[in-house]
C-alpha cells in the first residue's frame, strides 16, 4: 500500500524531536546548536540565508558549532556563500555538497577549498534559476532564515531587505520542511506582516541584529578618470543612441561612474526624460543625485542597503514602499523584471575571451554570479515591444528578417586591465580550466557571448551585433582589448575596416576628448557629497565615513 504521507511524518518526527527545546515556536538562542541537531538529518538539503546581503549570520555560526559526528553530509542549497561560516561548514566535514549562485567575499577561500576536495560543486546557478529549482529537485528539507522581528505566532517582518526569504520559506514549508527564523526581535504587534506564521516553526531572538552587507555602495572617491572616460562612452555611444530608458546596472565602481553622470555629463547632451528613468536596481546610494535631480521616475529592488532606509522611506514616489514605510524588496520579482521588464544590462566581469564569452570564475576566485545570467541574457520569451529592444533586433539581422524580433541590449564594460594589471581579455577563459580539473559538465561561464551586444573599454565600443562573421567578432573584441595580449594580436588592417564600417568606434568618433574625463564631471565627488544631495538622509555605514 502507498504511503502518501511519509514526508508529513518526517516533518511530525523533527517537530518532536524539536520540541523539547522550544515554548510554543520560541526558542532561546542557547538551545539553537541542540536545536539543529535534533531536526537536521545528515544528508538534508539545508537553505542557510545566505543571500546577497541579509545573513542569517547567528543560525549559521550555532550551525557551524553542530558535531560532525550528528550532522555530516549537507547538500547546502543557497543563494550567497557570504559568511565564513558558510566554508566552516565543508571545512569541518557538516556539508559535502554545494549549489549556489554568489559567493562575493568568500570567492578566494571558496576557490581554496574546491580545490581541497572538501566540496563537491553541484551548480553555481543564476539566482531564478536556483529559486526555481526549490520547487523541483533542490527543495529545502531545513530553511534557516532571518527577518528585522517576529511576533509569538510567528508572523515574521522583514523591513526593506526580504529578498530571498518569500521564495525560500515557501519551497521549504509547503513541502513538509522545517523553517527556523532568527529576528532582532520578538515583540506583540508587527509594523506589517512580510511571511505568515503558519509557515514558520521556530524563532529566536538573537544577541545583536543580524549582519547586513553594504554591498552596492561605492565611494565616489575611488572613481578613476579611466572608468569616467568608459561612462562618457557607454552613455553617448549606447544609451543615448538607443533611448534606454529601462535598464539595470551591475555593481562596481564603472556603473557608479553612470549614475554620477547622468546630472552633469548627461545633463549637458539634452537626456534628461530621454535615457535612464525605470530601473530594476538595488538602492546604489551612487543615484542619489540623479533621483535628486529628476532624472529617475521607479525602481525596484533585489534587496536593501545599508544606510538608505530613512531616504527610500521619503522618496516613496521612486521606490516600491509599504504602508509602513519601509520598501519591499523581493529578489524572485526584481530578478524576473530584470529578464523581461529592462532594455538594457551593463556590467562588469573579470575576464572575456573572443567570442564574448564572460566569467567572474577565475584559477584563484570562484565569485560566482548572482543575477547577472538573468539580467545579461536575451529572453526569448519577450513578447512585448520597445524601441531600444527593435533597434537592436534590426542591428543583428541588418533589418531582412521577415519575423521581426529584437534584442535586449546587454553590455559589458570593462578596463583592459583589472587589479595588479591582470589583463580582463583572455583568449581562454579560466573557468573552462577549472571546469575540466573539477569534471564539472559545464564551464561557469557567467554571460555567453552570443547574448553580448556591446563590449566598451576605455579603447572605444565594439558593437557585437553588427558583426557578421566569427573573424569580424573576433578582431572587434581585439580592437578594444588595449595592449593586453588579445588586444595585440589584432589584425590592424581589418579593426579599421570594422572601425570605418562603426562596429568599433573610440573616443574620438563619438566627439569625446578623453581628457575631458575628469573627475570634476562627478555629481558627488565623497560620500559625504551623497549625504548632502540626499538632505543627509542617507546615513552611510561607518567603514565610508572618513570625516
Amino acid at each position: 500500500m502507498v504511503d502518501w504521507q511519509s514526508e508529513r511524518r518526517v516533518r511530525d518526527d523533527r517537530l518532536k524531536a524539536g520540541s523539547k527545546f522550544a515554548k510554543g515556536k520560541i526558542l532561546a538562542p542557547n538551545d539553537a546548536t541542540a536545536l539543529l541537531e535534533a531536526v537536521v538529518r545528515p544528508g538534508d538539503r539545508i537553505c542557510l540565508e545566505g543571500d546577497n546581503q541579509k545573513q542569517a549570520d547567528f543560525l549559521a555560526a550555532c550551525l557551524a558549532k553542530a558535531d560532525p559526528k550528528v550532522l555530516h553530509d549537507l547538500h547546502v542549497v543557497q543563494s550567497g556563500i557570504v559568511l565564513p561560516e558558510h566554508l566552516d561548514l565543508f571545512e569541518k566535514g557538516i556539508a559535502r555538497k554545494l549549489d549556489f549562485s554568489y559567493s562575493g567575499p568568500q570567492s578566494e577561500n571558496l576557490a581554496r577549498i574546491l580545490k581541497s576536495g572538501k566540496i563537491e560543486l553541484g551548480a553555481i546557478h543564476t539566482y531564478i534559476e536556483l529559486f526555481g529549482r526549490y520547487f523541483i529537485d533542490l527543495t529545502p528539507h531545513v530553511a534557516l532564515t532571518v527577518a528585522r522581528s517576529a511576533d509569538r505566532d510567528g508572523n515574521l517582518y522583514m523591513g526593506p531587505n526580504t529578498e530571498d526569504s518569500p521564495v525560500v520559506i515557501e519551497a521549504t514549508a509547503f513541502k513538509q520542511g522545517i523553517v527556523i527564523a532568527q529576528v532582532d526581535k520578538v515583540v506583540d504587534k508587527l509594523p506589517r506582516v512580510d511571511i505568515p506564521g503558519d509557515r514558520i516553526d521556530y524563532v529566536i531572538e538573537t544577541p545583536k541584529p543580524f549582519y547586513v552587507e553594504p554591498l552596492f555602495t561605492r565611494d565616489p572617491a575611488s572613481i578613476t578618470e579611466t572608468q569616467i572616460l568608459g561612462a562618457m562612452m557607454a552613455i553617448k555611444g549606447i544609451y543615448a543612441e538607443y533611448g534606454i530608458k529601462r535598464l539595470n546596472h551591475g555593481i562596481g565602481f564603472n556603473t557608479a561612474a553612470i549614475e554620477l553622470l547622468l546630472p552633469t555629463y548627461a545633463d549637458k547632451l539634452g537626456l534628461k526624460g530621454k535615457i535612464a528613468t525605470h530601473w530594476a536596481l538595488n538602492p546604489h546610494p551612487t543615484l542619489i543625485p540623479a533621483i535628486e535631480s529628476g532624472w529617475v521616475k521607479q525602481i525596484h529592488s533585489f534587496g536593501s542597503e545599508v544606510g538608505m532606509d530613512a531616504y527610500m522611506r521619503a522618496r516613496s514616489d521612486i521606490y516600491f514602499t509599504g504602508r509602513d514605510g519601509s520598501m519591499g524588496s523581493n529578489r524572485m520579482f526584481c530578478q524576473v523584471a530584470g529578464l523581461y521588464a529592462v532594455d538594457l544590462f551593463i556590467g562588469a566581469t573579470l575576464q572575456i575571451d573572443l567570442n564574448g564569452n564572460s566569467s567572474t570564475v577565475t584559477t584563484d576566485r570562484v565569485a560566482g554570479f548572482g543575477g547577472a545570467p538573468n539580467m545579461g541574457s536575451d529572453a526569448h520569451g519577450r513578447r512585448h515591444s520597445t524601441e531600444p529592444w527593435l533597434k537592436a533586433g534590426r542591428e543583428a539581422t541588418d533589418g531582412n528578417s521577415q519575423v521581426v524580433r529584437g534584442r535586449k541590449l546587454v553590455v559589458q564594460l570593462v578596463e583592459t586591465f583589472s587589479e595588479k594589471m591582470v589583463p580582463v581579455f583572455v583568449e581562454k577563459l579560466d573557468c573552462v580550466e577549472l571546469a575540466e580539473k573539477l569534471k564539472l559538465d559545464l564551464a561557469p561561464v557567467m554571460i555567453y557571448g552570443e547574448d553580448v551586444t556591446h563590449i566598451v573599454s576605455e579603447e572605444g565600443i565594439a558593437n557585437l551585433l553588427l558583426c557578421r562573421t566569427t573573424e569580424e567578432r573576433e578582431q572587434a573584441i581585439r580592437g578594444v582589448a588595449g595592449f593586453t595580449d588579445v588586444g595585440r594580436r589584432r589584425d590592424r588592417k581589418m579593426v579599421e575596416k570594422l572601425r570605418a564600417r562603426k562596429i568599433i568606434r573610440r573616443p574620438e568618433d563619438l566627439g569625446i576628448n578623453p581628457l575631458d574625463a575628469d573627475r570634476s564631471m562627478l555629481a558627488a565627488r565623497s560620500i559625504k557629497d551623497l549625504m548632502h544631495w540626499s538632505g543627509n538622509l542617507y546615513d552611510p555605514p561607518n567603514k565610508f565615513r572618513n570625516w
